[in-house]
């Protein structure tokens, strides 16, 4: 499992001109699903997510607060080009990314998971081409995998 962690002033999605998920501050979330993700890889990547220290907590800028101790909002994003793999010819490859079927499961078993912290969470729609403006802050961005096992 990989996940583009990005810290936002606000992020949106869109789908077919319309807005279907809006957050304020918090942390925007690209989530790639791979062929041999598990439950144990949600599980692990909910915790990192909610508790990474990513927002400064006074005017040194450290990285002392987590989404959830700051009480900010989550907007999650399915996204299978991160598994695109570009060591050969023009054309990414995807056979690392999960089959559609599954990785939808397990994408909004992540979501439920997330939404038990009790936080804002917004998301886009699996499958759909979607317009994502991301306001990210800092920029901070973070790359998190957690490969099976």
């Amino acid at each position: 499992m990989r996940v583009v962690i990005q810290r936002v002033s606000s992020s949106q999605v869109t789908v077919d001109g319309k807005v279907i998920g809006k957050i304020g501050r918090g942390l925007n979330l690209l989530v790639g699903i791979s062929d041999t993700d598990t439950e144990a890889e949600l599980d692990w990547m909910v915790r990192k997510c909610l508790e990474l220290r990513l927002f400064p907590d006074g005017e040194d800028g450290r990285f002392d607060k987590s989404v959830q101790e700051i009480g900010g909002e989550l907007l999650v994003i399915s996204q299978f080009t991160l598994y695109g793999d570009c060591r050969k010819g023009r054309r990414p490859s995807f056979d690392r990314a999960a089959h559609p079927v599954q990785a939808e499961i397990l994408y909004d078993q992540f979501v439920t998971k997330l939404r038990t912290s009790g936080l804002r969470v917004e998301t886009g729609k699996f499958g759909a081409r979607m317009q994502v403006d991301i306001g990210n802050e800092g920029p901070v961005t973070i790359v998190l995998e957690k490969a099976e096992g």
